[in-house]
């Protein structure tokens, strides 16, 4: 027999259920009557703690964020704040940018997938506030604490292929920060904070899927993350500004250190020419 001191098994347990029902997303549609419906016909009604993350996609559509694109570079470049690498390649270029709502991602966000031809997704002007708006009107609906996270599809450095992370949020703590507490041998954690917000939305896709006609899914067993506040932001997120130590691709930061060094060469070269010809003399 073991000893009688063992500490008691733990168990944490998460359910993940995407659910269908939604017709095809137009301009103006309530998409929170409509997400709401889509719950109860699935057999889903909310309860407290719940978490629903939402495919940016479905969200741009109901605001409008649907546009004519005979050339999606245009569109990339239009929603372009910095451009923070790109490469060509036999498809095309590649380009990674800064866009309009402070993530630096492939292409600014703009997708032509899941859209009629000739057309594009732009990113919710707003996900936060997106988020909130849903959240907001499905806690009235349904009467209890629920938490919205609106996802999309990024890369990521240093690692292949794709996967959801957070650009919009309410209602969920989208950082757990654990900094000053202590590990199980003591250790004081100095800098660990947890994505939560990410690492949701990505166990969301999972469920959802990219093409499978159900682009909402329903988190339980989180709800230590919900809190009462919509007002808690997937921008909060971002690395962007002094905090970012990858500002530009590999390429783009060795040609901008060779055009500044040559400049500042170039400006200290005629500095010194300028003292050299003033301890000249007429005779020398």
């Amino acid at each position: 027999m073991s000893g009688g001191n063992a500490a008691a098994p733990t168990v944490a347990e998460l359910r993940i259920v995407a659910f269908g029902g939604l017709p095809e997303i137009a301009a103006g549609a309530d998409l929170a009557a409509l997400v709401g419906d889509a719950l109860v016909a699935a057999g889903l009604v909310p309860e407290q703690g719940d978490i629903l993350v939402v495919t940016s996609k479905i969200v741009s559509k109901a605001e409008g964020r649907v546009i004519a694109a005979a050339d999606r570079e245009d569109a990339i470049t239009a929603e372009t704040v910095r451009v923070v690498a790109s490469r060509e390649h036999p498809g095309g270029v590649t380009r990674i940018v800064e866009n309009r709502q402070g993530l630096v991602q492939a292409a600014a966000g703009v997708d032509a997938s899941n859209t009629p031809d000739g057309t594009v997704l732009l990113l919710p002007v707003d996900p936060d506030a997106s988020a909130r708006a849903l959240a907001g009107a499905l806690r009235e609906r349904f009467g209890v604490r629920l938490g919205v996270i609106v996802s999309d599809t990024l890369g990521r450095p240093w690692r292949e292929g794709q996967i959801d992370q957070a650009i919009g949020a309410a209602g969920v703590s989208v950082l757990d920060d654990l900094r000053g507490s202590r590990d199980s041998f003591g250790h004081e954690l100095v800098v660990t904070q947890a994505a939560v917000a990410d690492e949701l939305a990505s166990a969301g896709d999972l469920v959802k899927g990219k093409a499978s006609g159900m682009p909402v899914a329903l988190v339980r067993g989180f709800g230590h993350a919900v809190v009462d506040s919509l007002q808690t932001p997937a921008r909060a997120l971002t690395r962007t500004g002094p905090t970012d130590m990858f500002r530009l691709g590999t390429d783009e930061a060795i040609a901008l250190g060779r055009a500044e060094g040559y400049d500042e060469g170039y400006r200290a070269g005629l500095e010194a020419a300028r003292r050299y010809s003033e301890t000249m003399t007429p005779e020398s």
